[in-house]
């Protein structure tokens, strides 16, 4: 079964542009709408797997898209977000990252190179897992009134952990750092160790990790 996606984006030309790329790689397209509000009543309608949405949108221009996320969240359990934005908005940001991160992503328009890295991520998002641009990871961690509590992570950890919030796999790590993918497997368990994550069928300890960097 195709992933279905609804869309909340103002600009009309870039909401056709991505119904477009999504719907030619086999993506359905349950809703493209310009403003929250609508995003709501077409979610009311049909439950897609996933929603991309901007920040900032009618009518203020603030972050009625990332209000309008956080409510969705609540009321759609399971709902996968891709937020997709210029702008990094840390305040609601932690809010919708705070209790469960699992299909939550965070993406720059400015920063995204090419259509499949979009599409990877949005996929990810989809599945269960995260996608957070490194420039929101780092602006969050700034952002915490704890993050000196990172401070006992060696810094290869910390640059492991960092990778693991964008959503990387332990190959994507071990590629962008040149090590081995060994030597990455060792650096998550002693990461799931400090964070004391015991295995679990349950919780997704990729995320919990994740979840715990972004609150120290």
């Amino acid at each position: 079964m195709p992933i279905r996606v609804a869309i909340a984006e103002d600009s009309v030309i870039l909401r056709d542009g991505v119904v477009q790329l999504l719907q030619d790689r086999g993506f359905e397209i349950t809703a493209a709408v310009a403003d929250a509000r609508a995003l709501r009543e077409a979610i009311g309608r049909e439950r897609p797997d996933v929603v991309v949405v901007d920040i900032r949108m009618p009518p203020s221009f603030t972050d009625e898209g990332l209000q309008a996320a956080i409510e969705l969240r609540r009321q759609h359990q399971g709902l996968a977000i891709l937020m997709f934005s210029q702008y990094i908005e840390t305040r609601y940001a932690e809010e919708l990252l705070g209790d469960d991160a699992a299909g939550i992503g965070y993406l720059l328009k400015d920063r995204v190179a090419d259509v499949s890295q979009f599409v990877e991520a949005l996929m990810r998002v989809a599945s269960g897992g995260t996608a957070l641009d490194p420039e929101v990871v780092t602006q969050l961690m700034g952002a915490s009134r704890h993050r000196d509590s990172i401070y006992h992570f060696t810094t290869r950890e910390r640059e492991v952990l960092s990778l693991m919030a964008e959503g990387r796999t332990n190959t994507a790590i071990a590629d962008s750092l040149c090590v081995s993918e060994g030597a990455v497997e060792k650096h998550v368990t002693n990461i799931f160790s400090k964070f004391d994550l015991p295995v679990s069928q349950s919780d997704h300890r990729r995320v919990l990790a994740v979840l715990r960097y972004l609150d120290t």
